[in-house]
């Protein structure tokens, strides 16, 4: 059984479209003791519709995260039905009038949580994957003075425009239900969400991964069965709101909106002082290795550590148990390497 979670209340939170919303809460769960120098954290943000209940394969005792050493915090995205979400906000900010939200917005709220809440000095290590992975880098950014180490996986510190036309066909396959009603619903629109799980089906995992027929290991004897028992039972389950909430945060997730970059990825990678290992999937249809490989070249601290194997976006989900030795031997390594204190230049938050 999961955690139980905890929410911080933020009151008042002006989001990046403009938008102050009331009573504005960030959920968050913690393993493991905060040190006396308050300062052994790891921040561990949620990816894409999870909740800290996703991420608990990596954390306890002697696990890749481990908590008789480190305290470990895993903040809750906005949207995901835990944090503030078009789900659980009352009108006029409820269902698609919910605020457009950023990158940057999450990371500072959760900044907020991690340090006027918890009381953190600071943090050894940021670590996240998929939309994870883009709060990771932003955190490098905005707070140096905190962050030792990062370790983004599967991810990317912008969304490419090849993956941004993939999230389109998600959103089209929802938004065709004629039960969506432009998200004011009365039913849950069912058709919509089976949908978006078959659209997901064919991208977050490989070809050869199909071909091998893979999925028997996860538990379903045919491509059918993990069609409907695995991705549609997964999606069917969301608010339609909230997912399009993320689905809009991830199609405008961009380092270089943060303020003073004006779009410069390079410039605002290169600013980046923590140590850091960038680990794709290798056969990631849509995060591919040759874009963090990019991405590590303009950062001067960073090494590329490509997750072997044919599992796509799931080499780093806690499904197949050699990726999951990978990345825990990952983890490990960085953590023991030595890493200069935070330096206090651009401590400011983002806009």
């Amino acid at each position: 059984m999961a955690a139980e979670h905890q929410l911080y209340e933020l009151g008042y939170f002006t989001f990046s479209d403009g938008t102050t919303l009331p009573d504005t809460s960030i959920a968050f769960t913690t393993y493991g003791e905060l040190n006396e120098a308050r300062d052994n954290a790891i921040v561990l943000p949620t990816w894409f519709v999870g909740t800290h209940a996703d991420h608990e394969w990596m954390i306890g005792e002697d696990a890749m995260l481990d908590t008789s050493r480190y305290f470990v915090v895993v903040p809750s995205m906005f949207a995901n039905g835990l944090s503030s979400s078009p789900s659980n906000t009352p009108a006029p900010y409820d269902r698609g009038r919910f605020p457009k939200v950023s990158i940057q917005d999450n990371v500072r709220a959760q900044h907020q949580l991690v340090t006027a809440h918890l009381g953190i000095t600071g943090v050894e290590l940021v670590i996240g994957g998929s939309m994870g992975a883009f709060q990771t880098f932003q955190w490098a950014l905005s707070y140096p003075a905190l962050i030792r180490r990062i370790m983004p996986t599967g991810g990317a510190s912008r969304v490419s425009p090849h993956c941004r036309v993939f999230l389109e066909g998600v959103k089209a396959a929802l938004q065709a239900d004629a039960a969506y009603m432009d998200g004011d619903y009365e039913e849950r629109p069912e058709r919509g969400l089976r949908a978006v799980g078959r659209v997901y089906a064919g991208w977050g995992l490989s070809q050869a991964f199909y071909k091998r027929g893979l999925y028997k290991q996860m538990g379903f004897d045919s491509v059918d069965a993990f069609l409907v028992d695995f991705w549609e039972a997964f999606f069917v389950d969301l608010d339609a709101n909230d997912l399009l909430s993320q689905l809009d945060t991830w199609q405008r997730a961009d380092l270089a909106a943060t303020d003073s970059y004006d779009g410069d990825l390079a410039r605002a990678l290169g600013d980046i002082r923590a140590k850091a290992i960038l680990a794709p999937g290798q056969k990631d249809l849509y995060f591919p290795p040759e874009d963090m490989a990019w991405e590590a070249e303009q950062m001067p601290d960073a090494e590329l550590a490509v997750i072997p194997g044919v599992w796509g976006h799931f080499s780093d989900s806690g499904v197949d148990p050699d990726c999951n030795e990978f990345v825990r031997a990952t983890a490990h390594r960085l953590l023991a390497t030595s890493a200069d204190a935070p330096s206090a230049a651009r401590s400011a938050p983002p806009g």
